[in-house]
This record gives structure tokens, sequence and C-alpha cells, in this order.
């Protein structure tokens, strides 16, 4: 029985280590194809065009995954059950219940393989393709309004023992990580404006703040509407040419807003989230993109049970390309209904743990009744 599992598991392995590189260099072709376009504006050159296609690799092995482990454990078993090869396995005492658990012990080191790409390879290789493309087109990381990025901080003690709120603005955030033009406005617990501060740059030290150059900063005394008596406070405009402004903002919570969530490691998005949270802020969409990154990897273990009852059927019941095709199909179904699920769950404010969920655990019993049909028969 060792020596079936161990034929069985170099089967499906190499089958799907083959739809793998397939796939994925079938959209690195696209990709490639898509970056021409932008050839030539600036210092972007086919060089620079070719590193930021393979610097996406990680990324499109991560979502082709578990597609790739469909169609690669369709073809395996279809092909063991197309030479009768699955017959004579079965006849020396292969059940049902020892293949499940043969192509589950393969799927769990894919699942290992998609978490690690998912969790540290693929996000820093995006990232890295992403400022090599801007550092070669001469262009900022992004800015979601024409009046750049805005982000809303809140500040636990704002130096009179109050709490403080600041709206934060930014014209554009550099490859670097520097921050250009910032406009900061600080209220009160009683939503009364108190500072405005300007900035030419901001760069960020880790652990303390911002290091920001040509500050300018505008105090203003509270003022209390109902009271029309005069006062001696006065406004007060602070110029510096630096100083160190402290915040809990870093360079990666700017960088979360300008990337789509499904694009960012578990760990950012739960950092993220914390500090939406902590603003009392909406998290539904980024709650829903990190229960899809944990969910995600184990989808490969769904697919791969899908392929099962492909084992049963014998050639005069479909050809090969059929049950090929069948699993392309079953993938793009799936790929489909994610993010079908996704876009329903954000406008109706589903659970983000049943968003993630659900589709796999309907694929799931799909396959457990389709697998249940073809024993039976």
């Amino acid at each position: 029985m060792i020596t079936l599992r161990r034929y069985l598991w170099r089967e499906v392995a190499s089958s799907t280590g083959f739809v793998l590189l397939a796939l994925v260099a079938l959209f690195a072709m696209f990709d490639l194809i898509k970056e021409f376009d932008d050839v030539g504006h600036g210092g972007y050159r086919t060089a620079y065009a070719l590193a930021f296609v393979l610097l996406l690799t990680p990324s499109r092995t991560y979502e082709l995954m578990p597609i790739a482990a469909l169609i690669g454990t369709v073809y395996a078993l279809s092909k063991l059950a197309a030479n009768s090869e699955f017959t004579i396995m079965r006849v020396a005492g292969l059940s049902t219940r020892r293949l499940a658990s043969a192509i589950v012990q393969i799927g769990i080191g894919f699942v290992v393989l998609t978490y690690v790409l998912g969790e540290s390879l693929a996000p820093s290789a995006e990232d890295l393709a992403r400022r090599l493309k801007l550092e070669a087109t001469g262009a900022s990381l992004a800015q979601e309004f024409r009046s750049g990025v805005w982000v809303r901080d809140v500040v636990a003690d704002g130096g009179d023992g109050q709490p403080r709120l600041r709206f934060v603005n930014v014209n554009h955030v550099n490859t670097d990580t520097s921050v250009v033009r910032w406009r900061i406005y600080e209220f009160d617990r009683d939503m009364r404006l108190r500072t405005i501060a300007t900035a030419d740059s901001g760069s960020y030290v880790h652990g303390q703040g911002w290091n920001l150059q040509g500050v300018v900063e505008t105090s203003l005394p509270p003022v209390v509407a109902s009271d029309t008596s005069q006062t001696a406070e006065h406004t007060e405009v602070i110029r510096e040419p630096q100083m160190l402004w402290r915040s809990g903002l870093t360079p990666e919570i700017f960088g979360a807003i300008l990337v789509q969530p499904e694009r960012m490691s578990a760990l950012n998005l739960s950092r993220y989230i914390r500090h939406l949270d902590e603003n009392h802020q909406v998290t539904n969409r980024f709650e829903i993109a990190l229960w899809g990154k944990l969910f995600y990897p184990l989808t490969i273990l769904v697919m791969m049970a899908l392929a099962l009852p492909f084992a049963y059927l014998h050639v005069r019941s479909g050809t090969m390309s059929f049950k090929v095709f069948s699993g392309i199909m079953i993938g793009v179904i799936f790929y489909a209904m994610n993010k079908l699920f996704s876009h329903l769950g954000l406008l109706a404010t589903w659970p983000p743990i049943v968003v993630a969920a659900l589709p796999g655990i309907l694929v799931l019993a799909v396959a457990l009744t389709a697998l249940y049909w073809v024993e039976r028969r």
C-alpha cells in the first residue's frame, strides 16, 4: 500500500506541477503583452517589462494553485483510470477512503506551499515589481483622489491630556515610502478644529514617527459657539524647518490604502484592520479579504476532492480531453463564484468568515455527493 501511495503522489504531483507551469507561463505571456503597451514611457524598457512580469510570477502561482491542483489531479486520476491502473489498485485494496487520504496528504503539501507564497514571497515580489515600474516611468505610487490620499488618525493624548482626532492628507507617496505635501487637521473631542499643519515632505523614522520638512503649524484657540465675550487667546503660527511628528501611521498603512486588499498579506491586512477599528472605520471589505487569504489555500484540498470522482469514470464514460475540460470549467466557475460571493457579502454585510468559507463548503458538498454517486454505481 505504501508503494501505491507513493505512486499516486508522484503522478498527482508531476501532473499538477506541469499544469501549474503551463498556466503560469500562459498568464505571464498575457502580462508581458500588456506591459509592452507601457514600454517607452519614461525610462521603462523591455528589460524592465521582463523583470516586472518575472516578479509577478509568485502572485500568479498563488492565484493559480487551486485550479492547477484540480486539473492536475483530474488528469492524473483519469490517466490511471484509462490505463486500468486504478482498477488494479482497487483490486489490490485501495479503498475510496485510502484514495482520499492519499490525495489529502499530497494536497497538504500544496497548501503549505501556497501559504508560504501568499504570505511572504508574493506580496514582497509584487510590491517590488510595482516600485520598479513606477521608478522606471518616473511616477509616484498612486493617489486615491485629485487632492491625494486621506487618512484618519486618533491620538489618545493630544498634549493637554485629551484625545485628539486627525485627518491627514498627503499629495502622493513616493516609491521610497517618503510622502510629499502634508496637510494635517487636528480636532479635539468636541470636534473643534485646534491645529492646521502643512509640510513639504516627510520620511518615516521607525518607532518614532515622521520627520517632516518645511513645517508650518497654525494653532487655533478653542471657541465656544454660544460664547460671544472677548478672549485674550489668539491664533499662533509656528514655522519649523524640521519637526518629528509622532503618529501611529506608517508607510504600510499608506500602502494598504493604495493596494487592493486581495494583494496584501494576511499579516498586513490584520494590522490595517486594527488601525481602521481603532479609528472607528468600516472594515468589512478588509475582513472579507483577510478571511479569503486564510481560506484560499485550503480550497486546494476542496479542488482535489472534487477530482476524486473522475477516477471512477472509465474511458467509455468520457474521453480524457473531456475530463480535463470539465476540470477547467469547474475551476473557472469556482473562481467566478468566489468573486460573486465577495461582492454579495460586501453589499449584504454578511459575516466575513461566511463569505470566505461558503464557496468552498458548497464545492466540497458537491464533491462528496459526486463521489458517493460514482462509487455506488
